[in-house]
C-alpha cells in the first residue's frame, strides 16, 4: 500500500538576489518531519525549487504526495512549462536557456519517483504549515547572518551574481546550491 504524504514547502531570501532560506513540512499520519536549509547568495525562486526538490528527496520509497507551495513559478513550471522545457532541450518558447535549469532537472528527478498532487496555496495568509515553513526559512537566514559578516555575504553575493551572468551551464553540469 503506498503511502500519502502532505507536504507544505517555502522559500525565500533577504533581497533577490541574497541571504536565503527554505522549508518544508513533511506530514504523513501521526508522523511530522520538519526540514530547512540555507544559501548564502541565492534568489527567491532557488530556494522555493530547493524546498520541494529537498522534500521529496527525503521520501525514502515512492508516495501519494500532495505539496503546497506558495510559489506560482514552482507550480506552474512543474505543471505548465517542464514538459516543453523539456522538449526544447531546456529552452524557453523564446529559445532562451531555461534559468535554474539544474534545479529544475534535480526536480524531475525527483519528481518521477512519486504520484504528486501539486496545490498552490496564498502565502502569509495565516495557514498553520505555510506559516511554519516561512518561519524557519527566516531561521536559516538568521543563521547566515550570524555564521557570516556583512563583507563575507557581499562577497559571496558578487560571486553569484557573476555566475548568474554568465549563464547556466551546460545541460548535465550542476551548480552548487
Amino acid at each position: 500500500m503506498t503511502k500519502s504524504v502532505i507536504i507544505f514547502t517555502d522559500g525565500g531570501c533577504e533581497g533577490n538576489p541574497g541571504p536565503g532560506g527554505w522549508a518544508a513540512v513533511l506530514l504523513s499520519g501521526p508522523h511530522r518531519k520538519e526540514i530547512s536549509g540555507n544559501a548564502p547568495a541565492t534568489t527567491n525562486n532557488r530556494m522555493e525549487l530547493t524546498a520541494a526538490i529537498e522534500a521529496l528527496a527525503a521520501l525514502k520509497e515512492p508516495c501519494r504526495v500532495e505539496l503546497y507551495t506558495d510559489s506560482k513559478y514552482l507550480r506552474d513550471g512543474i505543471d505548465r512549462w517542464l514538459a516543453g522545457w523539456k522538449r526544447n532541450g531546456w529552452r524557453t518558447r523564446e529559445k532562451k536557456p531555461v534559468k535554474n535549469v539544474d534545479l529544475w532537472r534535480r526536480l524531475d528527478a525527483v519528481v518521477g519517483r512519486q504520484q504528486i498532487t501539486w496545490k498552490w496555496l496564498k502565502g502569509h495568509a495565516g495557514h498553520e504549515h505555510n506559516e511554519r515553513c516561512d518561519l524557519l526559512a527566516r531561521d536559516q537566514m538568521a543563521a547566515l547572518k550570524r555564521d557570516h559578516t556583512p563583507t563575507q555575504l557581499r562577497e559571496l553575493l558578487t560571486e553569484f551574481r557573476r555566475a548568474q551572468e554568465a549563464g547556466p551551464l551546460p545541460v548535465g553540469d550542476a551548480l552548487p546550491l
